[in-house]
């Protein structure tokens, strides 16, 4: 192993290479099953998607405290909704015979999902631009108020545009749809550039290739005129990347970032006891060798304090001892002070005339 690398560098390449093949490996399994039945391929790729939108939603939902970017939240929550959408397109798809009124229901739904794919993930650029929290029961709760009324007006009012005439392949509202979400995905992917700075450098890459491969299955599902050809199976491919794609940007965000946090905060907070510690000592020994000096400096300090018994007449002054000193003996012994000698004006005078 290089020393020169991160500690974390070399584990992470090797996870992330078998997370990858293993994903590889479902992907060709499941175009094995294209030539057994079209129906099981359908199937099974739509259930990887569905369980991958309820893992992302799980994920996000039990690691909201954690969360910071909102962002993710907020999409976290809808792809519950949007996996919940598929999952009835999936029974609805034509030959599963569980809805016998009309065979394709799995196209408007198809749609009336994507559409919600497209919009959430608009919708989210207002959180992070407003930097509001989001309020996880209010979201789910209008997620739940929209995902009714799109079920209703497919199953119950039956006004949802028709999306595919037997025959003839796509309607005009299925093409123009398709496109239309393609450029909201355009949008979301300027949105994503701009607020590059807000997302950890690892999930806006994942995020972006999430989004770039679901406009390339919104492409092929334009193209196709049968319900099992070719850019069928190429559109659920990409759609199967864009959702695994999401799922990994928030097991980044929600799991592992997280425990990086931890972990560095962890390691920050040793540095810093650490760092007090050695403080610590330093000041305790610069304290120790202040108060050293202290008790050497007061024990050179002498001071003259109280009543000094000074005689009247020849001015000496009394020790402790009861003997009389001169008063420049005294003040040398009992204070820091130095006496030098000299001769005033006056005594000068009275002393020295011939010299004055």
């Amino acid at each position: 192993m290089d020393p020169t690398l991160p500690f974390e560098t070399l584990p992470d390449r090797h996870a992330n290479f078998r997370t990858f093949l293993l994903v590889g490996s479902l992907l060709v399994g499941l175009y094995l099953t294209t030539l057994v039945n079209y129906l099981l391929f359908h199937s099974l790729a739509e259930l990887f998607s569905i369980i991958v939108a309820g893992t992302v939603f799980m994920i996000a939902w039990n690691s909201r405290r954690y969360i910071q970017n909102p962002y993710l939240l907020f999409i976290g929550i809808a792809y519950l909704f949007i996996g919940g959408l598929d999952l009835l397109h999936t029974l609805a798809y034509k030959g599963m015979a569980v809805f016998t009124d009309y065979d394709y229901y799995a196209n408007q739904l198809w749609i009336g999902a994507r559409y919600m794919e497209a919009i959430s993930l608009l919708l989210a650029f207002a959180y992070l631009k407003t930097e509001k929290p989001v309020r996880p029961y209010r979201v789910v709760t209008a997620f739940t108020a929209a995902t009714m009324l799109l079920i209703a007006s497919i199953f119950y009012w039956k006004v949802f545009p028709e999306c595919f005439v037997p025959g003839e392949g796509l309607t005009p509202f299925k093409k123009i749809s398709e496109y239309l979400i393609c450029i909201l995905l355009v949008v979301n992917i300027h949105l994503l550039l701009e607020n590059r700075p807000k997302f950890d450098e690892r999930v806006f890459h994942l995020l972006l290739w999430s989004l770039i491969c679901t406009i390339i299955s919104e492409l092929a599902f334009t193209f196709y005129i049968s319900n099992y050809g070719v850019s069928n199976l190429v559109g659920h491919y990409f759609k199967i990347s864009s959702f695994f794609l999401i799922y990994r940007a928030i097991i980044r965000t929600g799991i592992e970032k997280p425990y990086d946090l931890i972990f560095r905060d962890l390691k920050e907070t040793n540095q810093k006891l650490n760092q007090e510690i050695t403080v610590r000592k330093q000041t305790e020994a610069e304290r120790e060798a202040l108060i050293g000096e202290l008790q050497a400096a007061l024990k050179e300090i002498k001071t003259l304090e109280g009543i000094l018994p000074l005689c009247s007449f020849c001015k000496k002054i009394r020790n402790d001892a009861g003997e009389w000193e001169q008063v420049d003996v005294y003040i040398h012994k009992y204070s820091r002070a130095d006496v030098s000698h000299s001769i005033c004006p006056r005594c000068m005078e009275e002393h020295y005339p011939d010299l004055m």
